[in-house]
């Protein structure tokens, strides 16, 4: 076979089995139209949402714009507070407890028993008025004892002075002998030496007597402290005796005397307070128990020097005390009425700001908003006191916004303080 020959088998044999293929496989179905509109119509969805979005977004933007400048352009209206200095009292309350104005620990000034006390706990007494009596049979035979012993004395010296003036007048007669030759020297030596001998005994004979007469006198200033009597006004608050009661001189403790007439306080009062405290400033006690009643009272003492380690000044105020209405130990609080030494500034405490800037205020200054740092000394609650930061007729702004900014225009009302 030539190779035109077989050239042609092969082209027969290639197209009988091109027509078995399509012969075997199923028949073409024409293309659809459905699916370009489909595809036509989301993208018209799809760029309308675009479209609407970015419109919305443009909307959002430009209401922002229009937020923003209303705020910029409002004006907000304010309450505002004026500011004045303040040069009355500054009044300060302060813990304190009530002690006597006077206190006395009595003592037993004499050794013996307790023959009758006469005093008890809570018995008001008045200076003079005998406590207790104290017997002491040994001092009276001590007195006796030191009374004779005077008597010996004195009449020791009667009769020193008499050998005085025996010598006086032998020393006299002498003396003159001896200058005329009738007498050695040693004679009129031995005369006036003997003289000068009983002019010293005369003299410690009176000293003996003045020692014993001092002697009696301590005796019988013990005799007198037998009888215990009231130092001054008071009421026994201690009493540590009884009938029969051993007492020793200067260690037994027997009574406590407390002058409750006026009541004392000590309180102490904090250093910023402190430079306005003088005696004569006026104080108010309260107490607890008595509510419907004030206690009057003065500052009466002070230290004049503050505690190193509290900065605390110690201050007395003496308290009236007439029907006894007041006792001693009672804790109390003392508000003193101090007058201000610098002025201060009272700031509503609607007016503070906290914030991280610190302790801020807004004032209000030809319709501008400042803020100014303050320091506050002291806080009374609905007020505080300002130390500095503010001077007398700013206009702090009460209840500020939170968005309140330095530089901000306000309309500015004027409030009470």
């Amino acid at each position: 076979m030539t190779g035109i020959q077989r050239l042609h088998e092969a082209r027969t044999q290639e197209g009988a089995s091109v027509v078995n293929r399509q012969a075997d496989s199923p028949p073409v179905r024409p293309r659809s139209r459905a699916r370009p509109i489909l595809v036509l119509a989301v993208l018209l969805l799809l760029g309308g949402g675009l479209g609407f979005g970015f419109w919305r977004h443009e909307q959002a933007q430009q209401a922002v714009a229009d937020t923003a400048k209303e705020l910029r352009d409002l004006v907000p209206d304010v309450k505002v507070a004026v500011i004045s200095d303040s040069t009355g009292s500054n009044d300060i309350s302060l813990p304190a407890t009530t002690t006597a104005f006077e206190a006395a620990n009595i003592f037993a000034r004499t050794s013996g028993y307790v023959e009758k006390r006469y005093a008890d706990i809570g018995d008001r007494v008045k200076a003079g008025d005998l406590l207790a009596e104290i017997t002491a049979p040994e001092l009276d035979h001590q007195i006796t004892q030191a009374q004779a012993t005077l008597k010996q004395n004195q009449a020791a010296l009667q009769q020193t002075q008499a050998s005085r003036d025996l010598a006086d007048a032998t020393n006299g007669r002498d003396s003159r002998l001896v200058k005329q030759g009738w007498l050695t020297l040693q004679q009129g030596d031995n005369d006036r030496l003997t003289l000068a001998a009983q002019q010293a005994a005369v003299g410690v004979a009176q000293s003996n007597i003045a020692a014993q007469e001092a002697q009696i006198r301590i005796l019988t200033q013990e005799k007198a402290y037998q009888r215990v009597v009231a130092p001054f006004n008071g009421v026994i608050t201690q009493r540590n005796i009884d009938n029969g009661s051993l007492v020793q001189s200067g260690s037994t403790f027997m009574y406590t005397l407390m002058h409750s007439n006026v009541v004392r306080v000590q309180l102490f009062v904090p250093q910023d307070a402190a430079f306005g405290v003088t005696p004569g400033v006026k104080a108010s006690v309260h107490i607890p128990e008595i509510p419907n009643r004030v206690f009057d009272g003065t500052v009466t003492r002070i230290a004049s020097a503050l505690q190193p380690g509290s900065r605390t000044l110690l201050t007395e105020v003496d308290i009236p005390n007439p029907d006894g209405a007041l006792s001693p130990g009672i804790y109390c609080t003392v508000d003193l009425h101090v007058p201000r030494k610098t002025p201060a500034f009272i700031v509503p405490a609607d007016a503070v700001i906290f914030n991280a800037e610190g302790t801020q205020v807004a004032v209000a200054q030809n319709g501008i908003v400042h803020m100014h740092k303050i320091t506050i000394a002291r806080d009374f609650g609905t007020s505080v006191e300002v130390r500095n930061g503010i001077k007398a007729g700013d206009q702090v702004v009460l209840n500020p916004m939170v968005n309140l900014a330095e530089g901000q225009k306000v309309r500015a009302h004027k409030q009470a303080v």
